[in-house]
């Protein structure tokens, strides 16, 4: 009855929905082919112009930037990006033979694009391990890695291994190689969106209804990837930025357009014709697919407030993607509603006609046990996901480097070669820019040899009358915490004095430091930008659904759940669980998917509520609300959980490290929200909250403007 009542009351009132549901419905065919042209026209320009991503690491003010930036400016030469080439021999590496290979083909290294220097090892005695096996010529770039092209660095990586064999090794590592070791890529989104269709296909009975969701997905992804590769020109967005669109868009665009289309397929099921049930759909879903992906948006774009260059093309290009999956959903899909329509509710209704049993009722039942017993709910499962989000507490950021790359890559082989003849410091070096004379710079370097944690340091080496560099190992590889806490001791206790005593400026550089201030900079930041999300988002939700108890609950249990997923990815990638290279946990990862899993989060708590809502203001019985609400979209959530966990998580098969912490954290924190937070919290708390749970103030009530999910006759008559 309710659902009748909802398409009788939508079918008599005009809004901005439903106008738009009848301008799609109407006007199909221009609306497809609009789609159509945009898609084609901006991936055949992506192609034409082709993308200019890259990366910007830099951090003003810190340490680490302003060595480089001194380097730049007055040692350009070494202040571009280095790699090594890493050779082993067995029986040693200086009898003749061995020497002229190598040094022919450092010679032919040196003729390269892209190369400024190459120091061989005959000429550093510090270069050769001390059984002289092992030693590493330096190849240093003209350029910062992020910016030497790969295919130049892959013909130097060509080049050096043409030398191996007849016992002789050649490996090479570094940040450049690191850069271009081309992967073969994974099957990640064949395999997710192959899962998905199989979910749909479950749910809906048919393969024309399972297919529309997915083409939804495929429209707003395809033609928001090519407008971020066209504005990549214009703007610095990061290398690893497609990867996530397609990540988010995918599981974003199928979960749109299911939860419109599941809507429409209600209003079928309840006797509405094909145009009412779009108008309905539109008016409802729609609704609650704007503000979901608008409280998307607000989160991802609040990663502009960490004020970090490398993550604000990334926010806004991913922020785009949600925002052409959302307008896909709500003019796209009417207008294939509108095509395929018929078939569509022949199949609606022969798979209705064919059920044994009224939709929902096992969820009705569910709830109704869960509000019996909503204490035991609720302590079980906010302890589960506190135990499981309590290594975060424990997480360590940083970047992961060529000591977690799989163990058939050259830069792992020359990782691994350089700590067996030098240590695993040799790894992670530090660089000491030293501003003053040489007895300054001398007396820094003999302080540094004797401080705790370094296990060597090079001679000063003088770069310009005032200025030279001293390279410090550290006794530990550059992933151990305890590399990290050199760098502080370094600036904080070490240096200060000796700066003070000379007169000379010393700052601590090097790609190691700057790690270490990077994941700095975003645990400082950190607290604002969740302060500010979640703010956001709750006051959205007090907008909408005119509570003061709403919107906490749902803060606090999205909250909980992303830090679940923190926790899980701790578990795996930081502690080795599972099979996985132990490591830091990538510093961009937390950031983006707290942004990306508060704002789906928000999906689901929108999609419940939004029904439980409706239910509530025709009865105004608290209890009901909750078992129709949950009824009415448990099975909608539950599908999209799922067509979004299996998404995510196929990005496990991805090699990149980054994009399998990504896909983990995104799948977990999904999983845990709609199984655990909407299945069994939200019921339990709201039954516990009872009608308080819509209490509003009536001062707050009429200071606040009106944001309804739900048409109503306020809306006015429908224009004839």
């Amino acid at each position: 009855m309710a659902q009748t009542t909802q398409t009788e009351r939508t079918t008599s009132t005009s809004t901005v929905f439903t106008r738009l549901a009848d301008r799609s419905y109407r006007h199909r065919w221009l609306a497809l082919i609009a789609w159509v042209a945009v898609l084609v026209a901006v991936t055949v320009a992506a192609q034409v112009v082709g993308s200019d991503y890259r990366n910007d690491f830099a951090l003003p003010g810190t340490d680490s930037q302003r060595a480089l930036d001194m380097l730049r400016e007055r040692a350009p030469a070494q202040a571009g990006a280095t790699a090594q080439v890493v050779v082993q021999r067995a029986d040693g590496l200086a009898a003749r033979p061995t020497r002229d290979r190598i040094e022919a083909m450092l010679r032919d290294v040196r003729e390269l694009p892209r190369v400024a220097e190459v120091r061989s090892p005959y000429e550093d005695p510090s270069a050769m391990s001390r059984d002289g096996t092992v030693a590493y010529a330096t190849v240093v770039f003209d350029a910062p890695a992020e910016q030497v092209p790969g295919e130049d660095v892959r013909r130097i990586m060509d080049t050096a291994q043409a030398a191996r064999g007849d016992g002789l090794r050649v490996e090479l590592g570094g940040d450049p190689v690191r850069n271009a070791q081309e992967s073969e890529g994974g099957a990640a989104e064949g395999v997710g969106m192959l899962a998905a269709l199989v979910i749909l296909v479950l749910l809906f009975g048919s393969l024309l209804a399972a297919s529309l969701p997915i083409v939804i997905a495929v429209f707003a992804v395809g033609s928001a990837v090519g407008v971020v590769a066209l504005a990549s020109h214009l703007a610095t967005i990061a290398d690893f930025t497609a990867p996530l669109m397609l990540l988010v868009g995918l599981g974003v665009g199928i979960d749109y357009a299911l939860l419109v289309f599941s809507r429409y397929r209600g209003e079928l099921l309840a006797g509405a014709d094909r145009a009412a049930a779009t108008r309905t759909a539109l008016d409802t879903a729609g609704r609650t697919v704007f503000f979901a992906g608008c409280t998307v948006i607000v989160a991802l774009l609040g990663l502009i407030a960490l004020g970090l260059g490398s993550l604000r093309g990334v926010a806004v290009a991913i922020a785009v993607t949600v925002l052409v999956t959302m307008i896909a959903s709500l003019t796209l899909l009417p207008a294939l509603l509108a095509v395929v329509g018929a078939r569509v509710e022949r199949g609606v209704r022969k798979r209705a006609s064919r059920a044994i049993r009224r939709e929902g009722d096992r969820w009705r039942a569910w709830s109704t046990l869960v509000q019996r017993r909503p204490w035991a709910a609720l302590v079980l499962a906010v302890g589960a996901l506190l135990a499981l989000a309590w290594p975060t507490l424990d997480m360590r950021l940083g970047f992961a480097d060529a000591g977690t790359d799989a163990p058939s890559a050259t830069s792992r082989a020359a990782y691994d070669l350089l700590a067996e003849g030098f240590g695993a410091g040799f790894n992670g070096p530090l660089v000491v820019v030293v501003r003053g004379d040489t007895e300054a710079a001398a007396t820094v370097q003999q302080a540094l040899s004797t401080t705790a944690g370094v296990a060597a340091t090079t001679p000063p080496l003088p770069s310009s009358a005032d200025l030279s560099t001293i390279i410090v190992f550290p006794d530990a590889g550059p992933q151990d915490a305890r590399t990290a806490e050199l760098v502080d001791r370094l600036r904080s206790q070490t240096l200060p004095p000796l700066a003070a005593g000379s007169g000379a400026t010393l700052l601590v550089g090097g790609s190691t430091a700057a790690v270490v201030d990077f994941a700095d900079a975003v645990s400082g930041r950190l607290p604002i930008f969740v302060g500010l999300v979640v703010g956001l988002s709750a006051l959205l939700l007090l907008l909408v659904f005119r509570s003061v108890l709403i919107p906490i609950k749902a803060a606090l249990l999205n909250l909980l759940s992303v830090a679940a997923a923190m926790g899980a990815i701790t578990l795996v990638f930081q502690d080795g669980r599972f099979g996985a290279q132990p490591g830091p946990i990538e510093a961009y990862v937390p950031v983006m998917i707290f942004a990306i899993a508060f704002g789906l989060s928000m999906d689901y708590e929108v999609f419940l509520l939004a029904r439980m809502h409706e239910e509530w203001q025709r009865t105004r019985d608290a209890q009901l609300a909750i078992r129709e609400g949950l009824a009415t979209t448990g099975r909608i959530v539950t599908a999209a959980a799922a067509i979004m966990v299996l998404v995510f998580g196929s990005f496990l098969l991805d090699p990149g490290r980054m994009l399998q912490q990504f896909g983990l954290g995104l799948a977990v924190a999904v999983l845990l929200d709609a199984l655990v937070i909407r299945c069994l919290i939200v019921p339990a708390v709201m039954r516990l909250l009872g009608t308080r749970a819509w209490w509003l103030p009536r001062w707050l009530d009429r200071s606040l403007p009106h944001v309804a999910l739900e048409a109503g006759p306020a809306d006015g008559p429908v224009p004839r």
